[in-house]
């Protein structure tokens, strides 16, 4: 099947941060790349040849860009084994559609994303009246369509372990999306949250700007179910991780994840879930 576009990879949009364009290695083997006002993570070693995996596709029209750095980091020529996304918002796959026009990579999601990436079903509006900043109130432009990627979307696999990732576990975080997905390395303790949680408080202007780092909820503009998020929040804290890389804002580490994130998980409900908002008034009921 021929893969569909949508505004989701087609409609740029006009907003940036500081550290666009600013990548950052942690360890041996994680890599992660800002576009814009959101990251993408390079799995693997770096080196000319070396086998990697690429999650997340980025903004729409960011192909080129991960493009490139994927080559200054692994070589020219040289694609991904697979293509891991923690869920299909506009920000997390907006490169995906340009990448497999040049990678003949599977792309994998949970089983309750599929349909956003096979053009089957398009998330909700965005919620532009809900409490938060400016970016709350510019969320009506981004886009919700599915795309339709055909038969390179495959499911990830029922064991929980991670294709081409070898010590890796995906764990289902729903609430920001119902198949959003982070990934977990035992060994050092290290996670990829998506959005499950953020570093930046994702729906101020000043802050998505300046990538201020403060431990956040998900964006507010694009959560429906914020009690299945809540939980996410509180299974992601109870994995104690000591590195953490979000899909919007610096990686963090340490104490402050530690601290953070326990705060965070206690108090979700204060700190993370606005006062009103259609997904919120919607779950009132």
């Amino acid at each position: 099947m021929d893969m569909e576009r949508s505004s989701s990879t087609e409609r740029f949009q006009p907003v940036t941060s500081l550290n666009s364009h600013d990548g950052i290695g942690i360890g041996e083997d994680l890599f992660i790349y800002t576009i814009q006002i959101a990251n993408v993570i390079f799995y693997g070693k770096p080196g000319v040849g070396n086998d990697w995996v690429l999650i997340d596709a980025g903004m729409p029209k960011s192909g080129n860009v991960i493009k490139e750095a994927a080559a200054a980091r692994f070589g020219d020529g040289n694609p991904p084994k697979a293509i891991i996304l923690t869920h299909a918002h506009f920000d997390h796959i907006g490169g995906l559609i340009d990448l497999l026009e040049q990678w003949d990579v599977p792309v994998y999601a949970h089983s309750l994303e599929i349909p956003y990436i096979t053009g089957k079903r398009d998330y909700p509006d965005p919620d532009m009246t809900v409490e938060g900043g400016m970016v709350a109130k510019m969320s009506k432009l981004f886009p919700h369509e599915a795309i339709n990627i055909g038969s390179r979307a495959r499911v990830l696999p029922a064991d929980g372990t991670v294709p081409e990732m070898p010590g890796w576990r995906w764990i289902h975080t729903p609430g920001h999306t119902e198949g959003h997905v982070s990934l977990f390395r035992k060994s050092d303790k290290a996670l990829i949250a998506g959005d499950a949680f953020v570093a930046v408080k994702q729906d101020s202007m000043y802050k998505v700007i300046t990538q201020e780092l403060e431990i956040s909820g998900p964006p507010v503009y694009f959560t429906p179910d914020w009690e299945a998020a809540e939980l996410s929040v509180k299974k992601l804290a109870e994995l104690q991780p000591r590195l953490a890389l979000t899909g919007h804002g610096v990686p963090m580490s340490g104490e402050y994840l530690e601290n953070g994130l326990a705060n965070l998980a206690e108090h979700f409900k204060e700190i993370a879930i606005p006062d009103h908002g259609k997904f919120v008034d919607e779950n009132d009921n």
